[in-house]
């Protein structure tokens, strides 16, 4: 099976899916109702798209393409309203977060679809694990080796982006000490890390010849990689980022992908090279563990600093590009946040403080995601 070439798409533009949590309001723990919920939101006319997910108490979201942040904050905000009253309906709720905090994975039922029941037979337990929720936010490339370039020089951002979304610190009722578990689970996949550092699409083309010749690979899905070029609509898709517990966050987040894939568009800052990779591991580690207050490796100098110090320079240097774009609110928002070491999973481990049960922790980010304070 050959790769489909690359199709045309506006450079910069933006897509942005959620995976969310769907919760009983009694005790606040997943709950069986994506077919509920799909049925009820396809009564109702929306931008983009609102699909199930490998078992059935995830559902996921996507905008369609966007042009800037505040368009996807206003797609999804539509379809975040949508979601909640038809939830009302249901007596459920619908939340944010990377994880559940304290459901039980054998409990999870794999949703009714070919795709996924085959991914079961083959992956076996790990598929009801991957009952996680991430943001996956696709960036428009000008072209195939502009892709390839694009998705190789923000892997010196991938930590950046963890410690920025990181909001899942409980897994099955523990506090795993980790800002971001969810990416453990992902990497217990046999096709996930880091794509091969290829600059061209003709080598890109023959590495995945080689692999569907193996037969491991049949498609681009069968990658489970942090980044990941999407051929079909023109981009590439950074998929670390846990779900965040707001929608607005999720738009600013897209919107730091958009400021950095201008500035590498404009100026071209470095050119990626294999030895970047030599600290990828290692950085993606800290930021999964500690969030913000990891250290963060230079690839290029290896100079060891505070990751958050990284990310304020990172938006320091973006700046100007996000203006162009309109993205300067988004980064001022993350900009405050990082400054005072706040991220979602801190959000959450504060209210597990002050509340002492995970439920009601579950139900206060149920609030949080409907725009409502607890």
């Amino acid at each position: 099976m050959s790769l489909e070439a690359f199709s045309h798409s506006e450079p910069l533009t933006l897509g942005v899916e959620l995976e969310l949590q769907l919760v009983n309001t009694h005790d606040y723990d997943l709950a069986p109702y994506a077919e509920d919920m799909l049925r009820l939101m396809h009564k109702t006319p929306l931008p983009g798209s609102v699909v199930p997910e490998m078992t059935s108490s995830m559902i996921e979201i996507s905008t369609g393409v966007c042009h800037s942040a505040s368009e996807v904050l206003g797609q999804l905000a539509q379809i975040r309203d949508a979601l909640v009253k038809s939830a009302d309906k249901l007596n459920i709720a619908v939340v944010g977060g990377g994880t559940h905090p304290f459901q039980q994975w054998h409990e999870r039922r794999i949703y009714d679809k070919p795709r996924f029941q085959e991914l079961s037979q083959l992956y076996g337990y790990l598929s009801k694990q991957f009952t996680i929720f991430g943001q996956h936010v696709h960036i428009g490339c000008p072209d195939a080796d502009a892709a390839l370039l694009m998705l190789h020089r923000m892997s010196r951002y991938i930590p950046h982006c963890i410690a920025l979304s990181a909001s899942s610190p409980y897994v099955q009722g523990q506090d795993t000490a980790f800002d971001s578990a969810r990416l453990n689970s992902v990497f217990a996949f046999p096709l996930s890390g880091r794509a091969p550092c290829l600059l061209s699409w003709g080598q890109f083309e023959q590495y995945f010849e080689k692999m569907t010749r193996t037969g491991v690979v049949k498609s681009m899905k069968d990658f489970y990689w942090d980044i990941r070029p999407k051929p079909e609509y023109g981009t590439i898709e950074i998929r670390v980022f846990d779900t965040p517990l707001t929608i607005e966050r999720a738009a600013a987040l897209a919107g730091f992908v958009q400021s950095l894939a201008a500035w590498f568009l404009a100026e071209q800052p470095f050119t990626p090279q294999e030895d970047d990779y030599l600290v990828y591991t290692y950085n993606r580690f800290q930021a999964c563990r500690f969030g913000l207050d990891a250290v963060y490796v230079d690839p290029a100098t290896g100079e060891h600093m505070p990751l958050r110090e990284h990310v304020l320079q990172t938006l320091d240097h973006i700046a100007r590009h996000a203006g162009s774009h309109g993205a300067s609110g988004a980064l001022h928002i993350l900009r405050g946040e990082t400054a005072a070491s706040q991220n979602d999973a801190r959000w959450l481990r504060e209210r597990m403080r002050e509340e002492q049960l995970l439920a009601e922790v579950s139900r206060q980010a149920a609030l949080r995601f409907r725009g409502q304070a607890a």
